[in-house]
């Protein structure tokens, strides 16, 4: 398989307007994405109360999202790349929220349960989607700033999207809170409908002739590299940590710091703003200064997350174990954007969905055990520090594989336009 690159510039064949519309669209996909994800936290106290279900079960209702939206992610990407992302991106929010409303209807274990399955499943359609139409529309030396200020998303939802469901669940109860959750995922729907243009078939940077590849291959050779089970292992691991931090990290303020309730929500609200920060520095710096040595920069960023988190559990005040977590989120979230820039240089284009979703499918398993692990950790033991161990241990085999990856250059571009082969 063999991708070739043109002497054509970028510049002036690409329709900056159309790239930025799109970049704006599936932030606000993942905005709205967020919103329909925390709600079911917020309202686990009145749930569990109301419905008759205990902590455990009502743990493996959460871990239920989880697993819809592993096994959603790979099926997302084909069906993204055979029937175009824009497609994906109407119906899976049209999807989930009907599922949202839905869950303001159950009335039982099992149906809210099977409810959040199809709803993280319906959630899931929508990622490899999205991360093919950055690849469609932002050339290589683009990628990692546009991933980083799409997947902001991810860190102001849970610093700014909580209040929002919290004001619902006071005002209308949580079955009001579903109910009227559900309408922003239609408004997105008919949003994306209007405003992405219909590119389904061909980019939007090869039908302006710019310096798109000429690249196709098939899936099951792609997971036959090296490289692309490297990254998967990288993800997974990072996922643990991930995953481990934005579940926990409110219980540890709470439980081992001892920080009140009424101070809590801006205290676990600090750590996401830093997030936001490290996404557009590190994205930044990955599409520019070290657009070479994106997988050194994103060991450097899971090592540097790994330091913060030790420092974190072994300060004295609580106050400096806020400032550690707030440092650990600017590095932890800042690689979000330089990691997926390099999923995309790895893959063909006819295949960006479904190798996206190959990724983050790994990445989801790693998310779904790591609270479980965590929280196992936290019992057996009476205290957090085997947890923070563990995430840890998972950012270091997740910047050894970057490591390696790296060193593997024949397998991911040097520079926009380089000719690659795999």
């Amino acid at each position: 398989m063999r991708r070739q690159g043109t002497k054509q510039s970028w510049k002036g064949h690409m329709n900056s307007s159309d790239k930025y519309k799109v970049l704006l669209m599936i932030w606000m996909l993942q905005f709205v994405n967020y919103l329909d994800r925390i709600n079911l936290s917020i309202a686990a106290p009145t749930m569990m109360k109301e419905l008759s279900i205990r902590p455990a079960l009502f743990g493996v209702v959460l871990a239920a999202f989880s697993l819809g939206y592993a096994v959603a992610q790979i099926p997302g990407g084909v069906l993204a790349d055979r029937f175009g992302a824009k497609s994906l991106l109407i119906a899976s929010p049209i999807l989930w929220s009907v599922f949202t409303g839905m869950t303001g209807f159950v009335a039982s274990f099992i149906a809210l349960a099977i409810v959040r399955v199809l709803f993280g499943a319906a959630e899931g359609l929508s990622n490899g989607a999205s991360f093919k139409l950055i690849g469609d529309y932002f050339p290589s030396h683009e990628r990692s700033a546009a991933n980083g200020a799409y997947l902001s998303a991810l860190a102001l939802g849970p610093a700014f999207i909580a209040p929002v469901a919290v004001w619902f669940l006071t005002h209308v109860g949580w079955q009001g809170m579903f109910r009227w959750l559900a309408l922003p995922g239609f408004v997105m729907a008919l949003l994306i409908f209007f405003v992405i243009p219909c590119r389904s078939r061909d980019t939007a940077i090869s039908r302006e002739g710019a310096e798109a590849p000429a690249e196709s291959g098939r899936f099951v050779d792609v997971t036959r590299m090296p490289t692309s089970w490297l990254i998967l292992i990288a993800y997974m691991a990072f996922n643990i940590a991930f995953w481990g931090y934005l579940g926990w990290m409110p219980s540890y303020l709470s439980l081992s710091r001892h920080i009140e309730l009424k101070a809590l929500g801006f205290a676990a609200s600090v750590p996401y703003l830093a997030g936001t920060v490290g996404m557009f520095v590190f994205g930044w710096l990955g599409s520019k200064v070290l657009y070479r040595h994106r997988c050194v920069l994103i060991a450097a960023i899971y090592l540097c997350t790994a330091v913060c988190l030790y420092v974190t559990y072994n300060v004295a005040t609580a106050q400096a174990s806020i400032v550690g977590l707030s440092a650990a989120g600017f590095f932890l979230y800042g690689g979000f954007g330089p990691v997926w820039s390099v999923v995309l240089d790895l893959t063909p284009g006819n295949l960006r969905g479904a190798f996206s979703g190959f990724v983050n499918c790994g990445g989801q398993i790693g998310g779904f055990f790591a609270p479980i692990i965590v929280g196992w950790l936290v019992g057996a033991t009476g205290s957090f520090t085997g947890g923070f161990l563990f995430m840890i241990g998972a950012l270091l085999v997740a910047a050894l594989c970057f490591v390696a990856l790296q060193a593997v250059k024949r397998d991911w571009p040097m520079r926009p336009g380089a000719a690659i082969a795999v």
